[in-house]
């Protein structure tokens, strides 16, 4: 096993075989009203060691960012309230401002090669950004959401899920018009007189939405017992087809449960993780192939996942976080 400390890792970046890039940014600045950075190596994926970095780039607002590969060749960053445009040796290409100063919550990248990230925040109404992946100039008139969004944005095709504060929305991109536009006949008010707190990252299966809720928490140095909302936090499936079909389903049904992250799905093993950060829970349920009812398949308990986790494809191996010993 090789290791290496790093400050703050975000992600790492698959390139071509042998390219592996990592995502770093600060953090300490932030605490005293200072704007944060971030910064693109490309590591050696046997020792770890950086072979290549870019500079410092401005972020402002900390949160952590997202970092892709754009089928034009060059690697694109979303940090603090700033896009970001590298070559593959890690040299800038091109960056710009983006129009909330607000941290972005990373961004997602369209068939059609466009580009669009919003504004983090759980009380000023989310602002969809379109950029051009080749010059970061802004593609669209920037498009207000109806509500706030603390979410990453999903996408499918040229179609963009948001996952609001009380509901999930989309909208698609119109050639036509050269903008994204609303689509008001599928909406679903997850929230409604319930006192669940705002759902996270929306997973897209092709058929369903999948995303989980209760994610307001307290979260200083371990998620254990950092819940707001005392009820338990959920798994919800809303359908792509019609919003109107939709199951909502208590992850373990303790009060206080809570999460950051998104669920996972096995389209071929027809299974969904979900879990409760909060409460150390972590359960999978086989969907329906029919009429994507859900049936638990396995529960384990103790178990502190709270990340991104990973699925082998071939095998079915799921890849897990756990708490370290005093829980972080």
């Amino acid at each position: 096993c090789v290791t290496r400390n790093t400050v703050l890792s975000t992600m790492t970046l698959l390139g071509d075989p042998g390219e592996v890039y990592l995502l770093t940014h600060s953090a300490l600045r932030s605490h005293v009203g200072l704007p944060t950075t971030a910064r693109v190596e490309r590591i050696d994926p046997l020792s770890l060691k950086t072979l290549q970095r870019s500079p410092r780039l401005a972020g402002g607002p900390m949160w952590p960012g997202g970092m892709a590969l754009h089928r034009n060749g060059s690697i694109l960053v979303v940090y603090g309230r700033h896009a970001h445009r590298l070559d593959r040796a890690c040299a800038p290409l091109a960056s710009v401002r983006l129009p909330v100063d607000q941290p972005y919550n990373s961004f997602v990248i369209l068939d059609n090669g466009l580009v669009v990230t919003k504004n983090l925040s759980h009380t000023q109404p989310a602002i969809l950004s379109v950029l051009d992946a080749d010059t970061l100039r802004f593609a669209a008139p920037d498009t207000a959401c109806p509500e706030p969004s603390m979410a990453r944005l999903s996408a499918i095709g040229n179609t963009v899920y948001v996952v609001g504060v009380r509901s999930i929305f989309r909208y698609h991109w119109d050639d036509g018009l050269a903008r994204l536009v609303f689509d008001p006949h599928w909406q679903l008010n997850y929230v409604g007189t319930s006192g669940q707190s705002y759902g996270w990252d929306v997973v897209l299966d092709g058929d369903n939405a999948w995303f989980m809720d209760n994610g307001q928490h307290r979260y200083r140095w371990r998620m254990i017992g950092a819940g707001v909302s005392r009820t338990a936090n959920r798994l919800i499936r809303v359908s792509m087809r019609d919003a109107r079909d939709h199951q909502a389903i208590e992850v373990c049904g303790e009060p206080g449960g809570s999460i950051t992250n998104p669920p996972l799905v096995d389209l071929r093993r027809h299974i969904v993780v979900g879990y409760d950060s909060a409460n150390r829970h972590l359960v999978a349920w086989r969907v329906d192939p029919n009429d994507a009812s859900l049936h638990r398949l396995w529960h384990k308990r103790a178990f502190g996942c709270a990340s991104h986790m990973l699925l082998f494809p071939d095998t079915g191996e799921l890849l897990v976080n756990d708490y370290r010993r005093l829980g972080e």
